[in-house]
């Protein structure tokens, strides 16, 4: 009996000590495809998450694919903290080991912030936007004839259409000396920040919020190929 308890538990350490070194070689793998999708010089850091990794690795099916892609800019666009999962990653253990193109990530999502310098470098000259709170604010001078009038604005955001952007519209204008503002200088103050379809994994934005700091975006993709 003793015996066989002794075989269990270093049969038990074999298993999690090969379980750590095939999930360490997995991971790897799966950083450089990463890597490679949105050509980064380095391999960023990932992770696998869910049930134990050989029961994973045995179906080929893993449940949850953490990464972290650091600061990445895409049509000049700088965004931080840029991190995601990959869901339903589908990555046959013989595809894996001998780097065969066909593994795929049933819907990939995404979370990364723009700075208030971002938010700011975009804006029409003359105009300051930042985040404050839970919203964006504006302020600056607008050209009315040969005068210019100081205002304060808030700033309502809106998905261009298929995600490719973010539309910053201004409401609720405050002219100075001005009791009616017109339509038209809000358009004054109304801009873009295109991505020009050219984020990773070619995710489209679907949530923007303000932050401390700046603008977080969430984007999301399905079928996505990770290819060796």
């Amino acid at each position: 009996m003793r015996k066989l308890l002794f075989f269990l538990i270093v049969l038990a350490g074999l298993l999690v000590i090969v379980d750590r070194v095939a999930v360490a070689g997995v991971e790897r793998d799966l950083a450089n495809r990463i890597a490679a999708a949105n050509n980064l010089k380095q391999s960023p850091s990932v992770s696998i998450e869910g049930i134990p990794f050989l029961t994973q690795a045995v179906s080929g099916k893993y449940e949850e694919v953490r990464f972290d892609l650091g600061t990445l800019t895409y049509a000049g666009v700088p965004i931080k903290d840029l991190r995601g999962a990959a869901y339903n990653v589908t990555a046959p253990l013989m595809d894996v080991i001998q780097n065969r193109a066909n593994i795929v990530a049933g819907t990939i999502a995404i979370t990364g912030t723009i700075t208030n310098q971002t938010i700011d470098r975009f804006a029409p000259q003359g105009i300051k936007v930042a985040a404050d709170g839970d919203r964006l604010t504006a302020s600056g001078e607008l050209p009315i004839g040969a005068q210019r009038f100081k205002f304060n604005a808030q700033m309502r955001l809106e998905l261009v259409e298929g995600g490719t952007g973010i539309r910053v519209i201004a409401e609720k204008l405050d002219v100075e000396n001005l009791p009616k503002v017109p339509d038209a200088l809000a358009s004054m103050v109304t801009y873009t920040i295109s991505f020009k379809g050219k984020l990773p994994f070619d995710v489209k934005v679907t949530k923007l919020k303000p932050v401390p700091g700046g603008l977080e975006l969430s984007a999301e993709a399905s079928n996505v190929p990770l290819r060796g």
